[in-house]
């Protein structure tokens, strides 16, 4: 059970264009987000960062989505691990990728430049951070300074997310619980406190 329940949409009047962008292209308003919007100026900064971070630049959104997969997954929220999954979904990963992404370093579904950046993820979602400069020399292979910025954000948003949603125990929507279920079923995910 959720510590704050989300405000209703119409709660909310001034998200309402961002509001119907989740609703268009996820199936539903995240409720971290609806309570968030319990103070506007936190939900308004979290959306402006989360399109920045998630939705600009030359890395691609399918990449990004899988590097929150698996900070999500070193830091134990089921929440972001359920939307994450469902992202990747909307952004072109098969099932058998969202799956594999437990295993991403030996899959034969990831490319070297995938695993390098996901194995960051996961070293630097880890407590203590375990990212190392080998990890930079692994991903200079393939990225440049840039897209190394958008990586490291891309993490760096999902350790706000997954302690806010973790602590919160914000409640799982129907949609990304559905897409975990089918997606992650071999590798044992549940909703835990989030149902």
């Amino acid at each position: 059970m959720a510590h704050v329940d989300p405000l209703p949409r119409d709660a909310v009047p001034e998200f309402r264009e961002r509001f119907e962008h989740y609703e268009a292209t996820r199936g539903f308003v995240p409720n971290s987000i609806r309570t968030m919007a319990r103070r506007p100026s936190i939900a308004r900064a979290f959306m402006d960062l989360n399109r920045a971070v998630l939705y600009e630049g030359t890395v691609p959104e399918e990449l990004k989505m899988l590097i929150s997969l698996v900070a999500s997954q070193a830091a134990g929220c089921r929440y972001c691990q359920a939307h994450m999954a469902n992202l990747s979904s909307i952004y072109r990963a098969s099932d058998a990728k969202i799956a594999a992404v437990w295993d991403f370093m030996t899959s034969p579904l990831f490319s070297d430049a995938e695993r390098a950046a996901l194995h960051l993820a996961y070293k630097a979602s880890l407590l203590p951070n375990e990212a190392e400069e080998t990890d930079f020399t692994a991903l200079r292979d393939h990225f440049d300074d840039g897209q190394i910025v958008e990586i490291v954000a891309t993490v760096a948003l999902f350790g706000y997310l997954n302690r806010w949603n973790d602590t919160m125990a914000t409640e799982l929507e129907s949609h990304p619980a559905d897409v975990a279920d089918r997606a992650l079923q071999g590798v044992g995910w549940e909703a835990g406190k989030h149902r």
